[in-house]
């Protein structure tokens, strides 16, 4: 027993502690949010650059094989960025367990069709140009 161990002996002798599962959250929240920032500032970079022209030019410049690829990694990264962080938020904030559960399902479940309705946009804008 270290003397920087504060837990209740009962939950020492019942293995309770910290699971060690926080640190993956963590990591993936910070690398997607690093992505983010990079994605983010070509996407207004984008969006200005769309500001005075033409709705076949813009479509034909986000139908490029690059533009359409970092848009797709833009959609993606974000919304899981948002369910990282919402997952984190329910798990500190809810207490009574089946409504996290709940509430984690149903996150998720929107997260997903939010990135696949953004995924394909960008395919339906791809494949028409």
């Amino acid at each position: 027993m270290s003397a920087q161990d504060f837990r209740h002996p009962l939950k020492r002798a019942r293995g309770l502690g910290s699971a060690q599962s926080g640190l993956g959250y963590w990591w993936s929240q910070r690398v997607t949010a690093a992505v983010l920032v990079v994605l983010g500032l070509w996407f207004v970079a984008m969006v200005l650059s769309l500001l005075h022209i033409d709705f076949a030019t813009a479509r034909a410049m986000v139908a490029k094989p690059w533009n359409a690829l970092f848009l797709i990694l833009f959609v993606v990264t974000a919304f899981w960025h948002v369910t990282l962080g919402l997952h984190v938020v329910i798990e500190d904030y809810v207490h009574t367990r089946w409504r996290e559960v709940v509430l984690r399902m149903v996150v998720t479940f929107l997260a997903v069709l939010g990135a696949l309705a953004g995924v394909l946009a960008v395919l339906r804008i791809v494949l028409r140009a």
